[in-house]
């Protein structure tokens, strides 16, 4: 086979067989209906020497097609859609198709944004523009066609859909959406699993009740396969069963193990100094993650560790970055590449061992993880739980959030630190300034319990639990953060029906950063949400001098506080199940003895307990990167393995 290029230079294969004597496109179409693809190509690839019209170059890429070269019929139905005709359009859009089947996401999105005003009516060139830059994170470029994927009938068109509009909550366009998604297919699980994300996010307890009871029923009958409907991110924001928590997958694919052992024996050059690759898209100063992770990237032994970040970070946030991101590493922007250029620039820098920052979360590049990247995989941080579906070999933790009963439950081997799988900047981080409850509008009298975490953790169970707490401390109140003013009107509405009081429930807005870790003080106890714990939030109360009152957990997302709370030598605060929580709520309401006590000891301690060390943290964090790079190096299996602790320090690592 052969064809033309715009510049007709033959490259598609050559033929090898007798031609037709008479030469026609008629023969060759005669050819092609009866099924004689090889006789009718064989007839276009000389035809084409004298006939170059859109028409030619379509039956040549259809005979392409049936003979399985689907990378040839892409460049044949180009050379079709360049040739001026009415048919034009439908060709690029078949030729755009090919190249994304085929891999060539490059030449397809070069026809798709050529195209880009008809993308935004036609669901086919949509879904693959959307797909393509869906995976490279470039979000801002997709948002038009979320309105033509959504009302498209293609299964594969809407489930892309619902991948984007599980992206921005906050998007009144895309939570009209939502809901439009699953009133025309209320059978499909992945748009009933979606609507709950919004239903939780904004606190309307009611409808979500509602659409969880079908869940729950089903789950309840043993079919634990609906599961795998839901996003693995939200999915552990109502569900703490670890072991149900494997089955959310959608989105995903099953990892392949010969691709793991092929990975795992690829032939690799060591040096002396590890070589570490972190990849995230949250390398910018005012991300949560960077406000626990930063010092520990500038701790790295330089003699020891060579750091290169690969950010995916969006430039949209960049342009709010105020720190010199060199002190964290080598800094490789990855930002819009596909999966395969990721990993062509990653093995240009011999990573050891590469670290994914982000796991099933908003902004994730985990699915290049499923390329051999490097001899060692990790994930760490990010998300709280096993990555399911990604070619990790360890997950980072400790002894409370990944305790032995959880190992069944993680295709990833346990690297457990000694104290927390937390870091924390104690440098970077501002001190609490003193602050008084008059400028805060809070009640001087009254026992203060706080939750400043997202409303979504909110559950009706979390919800409930505070309604006996209040109703048991009479002279207490509730100062919740409020994401917007539709949660605030629905968390006051659960809270007055199960009668309390609107006066007892405070709200506040999101604030600066540096204001809020000052008002938090001005409470008198944190109280946790479950089944997702404060994790970030957690730990900023604590160095805020707040304590936090939680509930042992059952999967890694409800057991964060724990680890925090032990790294700071306040075990006591982890009540043993509900009633406790809700008992020692109630007592420590009753004895502000204690409560000064507690704060008096998070002051002491900030500076020298395990939770704020960095310096501690990354010993342990590089003794972790040692053991893994050395078994790999030894042609050792990935396995589970405990980090022993440093001696307690005997003086501040800092002063205060």
């Amino acid at each position: 086979m052969r064809a033309a290029t715009d510049s007709h230079a033959r490259t598609f294969p050559s033929r090898s067989w007798v031609l037709n004597s008479k030469v026609s496109f008629s023969a060759a179409s005669k050819d092609y209906q009866m099924g004689r693809y090889t006789q009718s190509l064989a007839t276009l690839n000389q035809l084409i020497d004298v006939q170059q019209d859109a028409k030619t170059y379509a039956l040549l890429a259809k005979n392409l097609l049936q003979l399985g070269f689907k990378a040839d019929a892409a460049k044949a139905y180009s050379l079709a859609g360049k040739c001026e005709g009415p048919n034009s359009y439908e060709y690029l859009k078949q030729a755009a198709k090919l190249h994304y089947e085929t891999g060539n996401e490059d030449e397809a999105l070069l026809i798709g944004m050529r195209h880009l005003a008809k993308a935004q009516e036609d669901p086919e060139l949509a879904f693959i523009i959307t797909a393509i830059y869906l995976k490279r994170q470039q979000r801002d470029i997709i948002r038009p066609f979320k309105t033509v994927l959504s009302e498209s009938m293609n299964p594969d068109h809407m489930r892309l859909a619902a991948l984007l509009l599980s992206d921005d909550l906050n998007d009144a366009t895309n939570q009209s959406l939502s809901r439009n998604l699953f009133k025309r297919f209320p059978g499909n699980l992945a748009f009933r699993f979606l609507h709950l994300v919004f239903a939780r996010e904004f606190n309307e307890f009611e409808e979500a009740s509602k659409h969880q009871a079908v869940i729950d029923a089903a789950l309840a009958k043993g079919d634990i396969e609906i599961l795998r409907k839901d996003n693995p991110f939200y999915h552990l924001h109502w569900c703490g069963n670890e072991d149900f928590n494997r089955y959310a997958t959608i989105g995903t694919t099953p990892l392949n193990p010969e691709r793991v052992t092929f990975r795992r024996n690829m032939p690799h050059t060591w040096s002396d100094k590890i070589r570490i690759g972190y990849m995230s898209s949250d390398f910018w100063d005012r991300h949560a993650t960077m406000k626990l992770l930063q010092r520990i990237l500038e701790l790295h032994d330089k003699d020891r560790f060579e750091v290169t970040l690969f950010c995916h970070t969006g430039p949209e946030y960049l342009k709010h970055n105020d720190t010199d991101r060199s002190r964290w590493g080598r800094i490789v922007t990855v930002h819009g590449f596909s999966d395969q250029a990721v990993l062509e620039v990653v093995r240009e820098h011999n990573i050891d061992i590469m670290v994914d920052l982000k796991g099933h979360t908003s902004g994730s590049r985990a699915s290049a993880f499923n390329l051999p990247l490097a001899p060692v995989h990790v994930g760490w941080l990010g998300f709280p739980g096993s990555t399911v579906n990604i070619d990790l070999d360890y997950v980072i933790g400790d002894h409370s959030v990944l305790p032995e009963v959880a190992k069944p439950f993680y295709h990833e081997k346990f690297c457990r630190l000694p104290e927390s799988y937390q870091p924390n900047d104690p440098m970077h981080r501002p001190k609490p300034r003193p602050v008084t409850r008059e400028q805060l509008g809070l009640p001087e009298g009254a026992f203060i319990f706080a939750s400043f975490n997202g409303n979504r953790k909110i559950t009706p169970e979390t919800i409930g639990s505070w309604c006996r707490i209040l109703k048991r401390a009479p002279n207490s109140v509730l100062w919740l953060m409020a994401n917007t003013p539709r949660n605030q009107a629905n968390l006051l509405k659960q809270f007055q029906a199960a009668g309390i009081s609107a006066k007892r429930i405070i709200f506040c807005p999101r604030a600066p950063y540096e204001e809020h870790i000052d008002r938090q003080q001005a409470a008198d106890l944190g109280i946790d949400t479950f089944p997702v714990n404060g994790h970030t939030t957690t730990s900023e109360q604590l160095w805020g001098g707040l304590p936090v009152l939680t509930v042992k957990g059952t999967n890694f997302a409800s057991r964060v506080s724990e680890s925090l709370l032990r790294a700071i030598d306040l075990p006591e605060l982890v009540a043993g199940d509900l009633q406790a929580y809700e008992d020692m709520a109630v007592e420590l309401a009753e004895n502000p003895g204690r409560i000064a006590e507690y704060k008096a000891h998070l002051k002491e301690t900030r500076y020298i307990a395990p939770l704020f060390d960095a310096e501690r943290f990354c010993d342990h964090l590089e003794q972790a990167y040692e053991i893994m790079a050395e078994r790999a190096k030894q042609g050792l299996a990935p396995d589970h393995m405990d980090i022993p602790a440093l001696p307690p320090r005997t003086a501040p690592f800092a002063a205060d």
